[in-house]
């Protein structure tokens, strides 16, 4: 896998974790919205371990 792919993947793999964080931090989390960010950082994850 390119170089500049992976980094983009990691860039994006560590917004999510930092949005996942924030909703946890809420007073009132989203629910729906903390699944559907785990599931798109797990989808990049796994991309990020399948060697290309």
């Amino acid at each position: 896998m390119e170089s500049s792919h992976v980094s983009a993947l990691q860039t994006k793999h560590a917004g999510l974790e930092r949005r996942i964080a924030e909703e946890r931090a809420r007073p009132s989390p989203n629910d729906v919205l903390l699944k559907e960010l785990k599931r798109r950082k797990l989808k990049i994850k796994e991309e990020l371990s399948q060697p290309h």
